[in-house]
């Protein structure tokens, strides 16, 4: 008897250590074979790297307006490993979010994936509703979404943030460098119902900074309105106003129209999305006559009492030009060639000019125009201007009376601000400063002397008082400014004789410039000169402006 119990005490040792060895064994390979494995499992099932959007940068109007924030919103994510019902999670995130939860499902029912958005930039609300659930594997965090509070006031030029709060047009582009900031990431574990529990590392976000512009919004906005009503009454393809500040370049408003709402920027065609100020040309016409008087003065070959016989055309290569209105023929002073817009007499100047060292070409570019401008907006044009290399024996027929040549209207703007202020050329631009920071130095530099300046401005004012562009005239005020009218070119060559670009450009105060504004229409119907269609624009969009900024009338 007692050799059987010894037995059996030897079967349960044998057992037990048998099942100690096996035991031991599995750990061991456990350990060893698979640690690597299953701690990648592990990891990929219980911690998480989750991004920390930074604050974006508020962009405020010269007064410290809001024209782009940032609104709290909250974007929901899922591990899809983690979400043990993806049907009720659906059903949940439709009913408390509005979406397709059909649609949630295929997102969520993918366990391939660890990390998948299943909303961005929620609404707060609904996002919290849907938190108190506690449904396994969804995640929230706060992040910002994009909001222009002005609406359309002045949309083209702030362009607008997408989804994941970076520029995709306009100022928003432009200065997405500054305004994004940098964001911060956090590794975290997380139980089988989705909570974070610990947080592994941390690397926090820096937020962007705040842009201040020199838009006025009250500016801005009064000159889209304006803008608005030409395109109706006129019913105009488009129109554009820049409004400037001539001596420091700064921009009071860049309007287009029609316009859009940049909260719902994806709601409207990309066409509309651009700023035609900067980023699109067009032919001059009589604005550009500017350039070839500006050479003439400066090298001493005329003054503006010379006066010249002009016959009612002018033959250059093979072609035939005449001015605007018929007329028979006439002296005209430089002064009065410039004040009725002479096409013959403005090809009769840039013929002497030819002649010279310092010809038409030289004036262009030394205005600015085949140059961008360097103003701080994305997508600027450098224009249509042929090197002299290719003009021909008909382009001094063209050119000098603005056909044949492309410009943006910023270029246009800031050839006339350097007569406005006395004749130096200075940088156009949009952003005042950057936090607290000063704005780097702008480029200046000299184009004409100021006596030619002062002379080109008394001629410009003739056009004002009995010129082509009376209707711009400010009771009260001495206005100076040029009117423009050019036919559109066609695709397949030569010039329509149906569409065209009607454009004023002029300044105010004449004898101390505070403001200067350039007004083009493109494509108006019934009447199609600068001096009938544009004209009246800029004088509305003068007129709010100098009761606006306290600029008292002469007296």
């Amino acid at each position: 008897m007692a050799r059987g119990a010894n037995r059996r005490i030897r079967i349960l040792l044998f057992v037990f250590t048998l099942v100690f060895v096996l035991t031991l064994g599995r750990a061991m390979w456990l350990q060893s074979v698979r640690a690597q494995s299953l701690g990648k499992l592990a990891s990929g099932q219980q911690q998480q790297t989750v991004t920390t959007p930074a604050r974006r940068g508020t962009i405020y109007d010269r007064r410290g307006l809001q024209l782009a924030i940032g609104e709290q919103a909250t974007t929901v994510y899922a591990d899809p490993r983690q979400v043990t019902e993806p049907e009720v999670v659906a059903r949940a995130v439709g009913r408390e979010l509005s979406l397709d939860p059909d649609e949630i499902y295929r997102t969520i029912a993918d366990r391939s994936k660890g990390f998948v958005y299943v909303a961005r930039q929620a609404d707060p609300k609904a996002a919290a509703r849907l938190q108190r659930l506690h449904l396994a594997g969804l995640g929230f965090y706060g992040e910002e979404r994009r909001v222009y509070p002005q609406g359309r006031v002045g949309a083209s030029l702030l362009g607008y943030a997408g989804v994941d709060n970076r520029g995709l047009a306009g100022l928003e582009l432009q200065l997405d460098g500054l305004l994004a900031g940098r964001a911060g990431k956090q590794t975290v574990v997380r139980d089988p119902f989705g909570r974070a529990v610990d947080v592994l590392n941390s690397t926090p976000e820096r937020d962007g900074q705040d842009v201040h512009l020199t838009i006025d919004h009250a500016i801005q906005a009064n000159a889209q309105a304006e803008l608005w009503r030409a395109v109706h009454d006129w019913h105009a393809k488009g129109a554009n106003v820049i409004v400037m500040n001539p001596r420091t370049g700064a921009i009071l408003a860049m309007a287009d129209a029609p316009g859009f709402d940049a909260n719902d920027f994806s709601k409207v065609s990309d066409d509309l999305h651009r700023s035609r100020a900067v980023t699109d040309t067009y032919e001059p016409g009589s604005t550009f006559k500017l350039v070839t008087v500006a050479g003439v003065l400066s090298d001493g070959l005329v003054a503006p009492s010379t006066t010249f016989t002009l016959q009612p055309e002018i033959q250059v290569a093979d072609r035939t030009i005449h001015d605007a209105e018929e007329r028979g023929t006439v002296t005209y002073s430089v002064q009065e060639i410039l004040s009725h817009s002479s096409n013959v007499g403005a090809i009769t100047l840039a013929e002497i000019l030819t002649r010279q060292q310092r010809d038409v070409s030289y004036w262009i570019s030394r205005f600015g125009f085949g140059h961008r401008t360097g103003i701080d907006f994305p997508g600027e044009s450098v224009g249509i201007v042929l090197p002299p290399s290719d003009w021909t024996g008909a382009t001094i027929g063209n050119v000098p009376i603005g056909h044949g040549i492309a410009v943006t209207p910023m270029q246009m703007a800031a050839a006339y601000a350097a007569i406005a202020n006395g004749g130096v050329w200075v940088q156009p631009h949009l952003v005042d400063h950057v936090g607290s920071a000063p704005r780097p130095a702008l480029e200046h530099r000299r184009i004409v002397s100021r006596g030619v300046a002062t002379e080109l401005t008394k001629m410009l004012r003739d056009v004002v008082i009995e010129g082509t562009g009376t209707k711009a005239e400010i009771p009260g005020y001495q206005v100076a400014g040029k009117t423009g009218t050019a036919a559109i070119p066609l695709p397949t060559g030569g010039y329509s004789d149906q569409k065209y670009v009607a454009s004023f450009v002029g300044y105010v105060p004449a004898g101390n410039p505070q403001l200067l504004i350039l007004v083009t229409v493109n494509e108006p119907q019934g009447a199609i000169f600068g001096g009938m269609v544009a004209a009246p624009v800029f004088q509305a969009i003068a007129k709010f402006d100098l009761q606006y900024l306290g600029i008292l009338p002469h007296q």
